[in-house]
């Protein structure tokens, strides 16, 4: 028999053959250890390649609650595969987990990640693993492990998906959430660093879709690339926010991602109080307004689809306002006074609303 394929069953199948490297795989791991072994805390036991990553819960704590969170970055990714440049999406993935932590007042700990992949191309993961441990690294937690799979066949080579999962650490008594919130409190916006990691479905359609524009094309507005805008990591605010909280009177935070500003900041409010917010208190950044024309996408479709400019909110009390302002500021958060919580319609679900318009938008 000369067939191809029966001289390859006369051979003996393979792993290989099937199209998984274990190679590859070790190969990846020897260049991403570096980096993973910069995203630690003493707490963390043993080294990498064990089939559980340990972790000593240390320190003085009087009724130490867990929390978790998993969370990907979705279809940022294509952006990220089109221009080869594969070392801040894994800052994205930390953003999205560590930042629902500190939600709660709960300090992140340690994170896993989980990569898909096509084909393992070792410099490729050992990218992805990179940004993913300088995201632990500012979020001050730990890159305790992880796994990559390989799936020929079922994904194309150069393609990937990333997700991960989180803990963190909050006393019982220090939770933040709606039980805090008060009327009269105050609203503070921090400036989120561009669109983050959500929407970005209909960025991709609207700008490269039907609009046609070169991700390596210079932008004006931008003052870089379409591709460098898109690509722009999602800030992080978990030390921000525990430092807020640990020096101010903060009620609750809300993350604003999928869902937007309202939808986020509804989900920390109590029944019967209304965030009341102020579209003039900013003008959101020109890639919100890029999307927005191009697209023609009306405004509140807009707003329940990406930050427009606000990355994170935090409700503190009236008394504490100028303090809380006072701290990101030191920390070089931009941000300023959104709004305030009012009494609503008894026993009505908590929510928020956005009044006014904004300035050249």
């Amino acid at each position: 028999m000369t067939d191809g394929s029966v001289d390859k069953l006369a051979a003996g199948a393979s792993y290989a053959a099937a199209g998984v490297d274990i190679d590859a795989g070790e190969r990846a791991v020897e260049l991403f250890a570096p980096h993973a072994k910069r995203a630690t805390r003493p707490e963390v036991l043993g080294g990498l390649g064990g089939f559980a990553g340990l972790f000593s819960l240390k320190g003085d704590y009087r009724e130490p609650v867990l929390a978790a969170s998993s969370d990907g970055v979705g279809t940022k990714l294509v952006i990220a595969q089109a221009m080869n440049k594969h070392d801040t999406v894994g800052r994205d993935l930390v953003a999205m987990v560590v930042d629902d932590l500190v939600v709660c007042g709960a300090e992140p700990l340690f994170l896993q990640d989980y990569i898909a992949i096509g084909k393992v191309i070792p410099e490729m993961v050992a990218d992805i693993v990179k940004g993913i441990a300088d995201g632990c690294v500012d979020a001050g937690c730990a890159l305790l492990g992880g796994e990559t799979a390989e799936h020929p066949g079922v994904m194309e080579d150069g393609h990937y998906d990333i997700s991960a999962t989180g803990v963190g650490v909050v006393e019982a008594d220090s939770i933040l959430g709606p039980d805090r919130v008060r009327a009269g409190d105050v609203v503070i916006a921090m400036g989120s660093s561009g669109l983050h990691s959500n929407g970005y479905s209909l960025a991709r359609k609207v700008l490269l879709d039907w609009g046609h524009m070169d991700l390596n094309g210079h932008v004006e507005e931008f003052g870089r690339t379409l591709g460098e805008e898109l690509l722009e990591p999602t800030r992080i605010y978990a030390k921000d926010c525990l430092a807020l909280a640990a020096e101010s009177d903060v009620r609750t935070f809300a993350h604003v991602t999928g869902g937007g500003l309202a939808d986020n900041l509804g989900r920390v409010l109590p029944n019967g109080l209304t965030a009341e917010l102020e579209r003039s208190t900013w003008t959101p950044a020109p890639i919100f307004q890029l999307i927005a024309q191009r697209g023609r996408v009306e405004r509140a479709e807009m707003e329940r689809t990406f930050n427009m400019g606000v990355g994170m909110v935090a409700i503190v009390s009236p008394e504490d306002t100028d303090r809380a302002q006072a701290i990101l500021t030191a920390r070089h958060v931009d941000n300023w006074v959104l709004g305030t919580v009012k009494a609503g319609e008894a026993g009505a679900k908590g929510s928020a609303v956005l009044v006014g318009d904004h300035p050249r938008f």
